[in-house]
């Protein structure tokens, strides 16, 4: 969380099954399969500077922060895991990354956001000492 400028902020993690995950997927993205990992934002994403190291803007500073809730599929993660030669654990690390981007403001619809936001996974990962084994654009 320090990396993100957040020291004191929290975040709510589940980690789920795909059934749950897809249930959860078709009601707030309206997508009819599981997928690896969602984020529900407490903050809109002008709250963070995305552009270069990310970190709150002014709005999100506060002494106790609730960045918003991750929530992950561990059916999805160990079929990733697997196919990246990856440990679970390690995949469920990286999908929390992924997840607290994405409460920061992240998004990786559009190719200059995926660039972005995937320089920030790394940049995230190398801070905790995690491998990157993960070739090219994830998503």
């Amino acid at each position: 969380m320090a990396e993100v400028g957040a020291d004191a902020a929290t975040v709510s993690l589940s980690l789920v099954r795909d059934p749950e995950m897809r249930e959860l997927n078709r009601e707030h993205r309206q997508k009819d399969h599981p997928t690896d990992v969602l984020s529900f934002p407490l903050y809109e994403p002008d709250a963070f500077e995305r552009h270069g190291r990310t970190h709150p803007r002014a709005a999100a500073q506060a002494n106790e922060l609730m960045l918003g809730d991750i929530v992950i599929s561990v059916d999805t993660a160990r079929a990733q895991a697997a196919a990246y030669d990856a440990p679970l654990g390690r995949e469920i690390e990286r999908l929390l990354i992924h997840g607290v981007l994405h409460l920061c403001g992240h998004d990786h619809e559009k190719a200059g956001e995926r660039r972005a936001m995937e320089r920030e996974e790394r940049r995230l990962a190398e801070a905790i000492g995690m491998p990157w084994p993960y070739l090219g654009e994830l998503r």
